[in-house]
């Protein structure tokens, strides 16, 4: 039985790939505007947009005031583009469902501008740095 975050490897058609990254974003001006049931549709409206672009949507968490992703994607997708999609589609279908968003905000915008995105997973960079040191160079 596999593990929930076992390494998955992505087999393409000319690549394979095992690429994860954190994402963690952040209401406008850091206001605590989520409650559990809004972080609910959150997690859905962001599952939705990862479908569109093939990522997988791993794990999902958040509080008052940020959430957190962890998403395993090929090597195709530009993490901005897919950032810019997540946090737009999600600012616009959440301001419109929960019209009490607004009054936490000023000028319409969800989140802020700024995010983090970090890649993860696999070994370790130490490890990595070791095993392409000891390459068989040929002289």
């Amino acid at each position: 039985m596999a593990r929930k975050h076992e390494q998955q490897v992505r087999k393409g058609r000319h690549c394979v790939s095992a690429l994860h990254a954190h994402l963690v974003f952040v209401t406008k001006y850091r206001r605590k505007v989520f409650n559990d049931d809004m972080l609910k549709r959150l997690e859905q409206i962001l599952k939705e947009v990862c479908q569109d672009f093939e990522v997988n949507l791993a794990e999902f968490n958040g509080e008052t005031d940020n959430v957190h992703i962890l998403i395993e994607y090929p090597p195709k997708v530009q993490l901005s583009k897919l950032i810019n999609s997540l946090k737009g589609v999600s600012s616009r279908l959440m301001r419109k469902e929960y019209p009490m968003i607004r009054r936490y905000l000023w000028n319409g915008a969800l989140w802020s501008p700024s995010y983090f995105a970090g890649s993860c997973g696999g070994a370790p960079l130490d490890m990595l740095t070791k095993y392409i040191e000891q390459q068989n160079r040929p002289s």
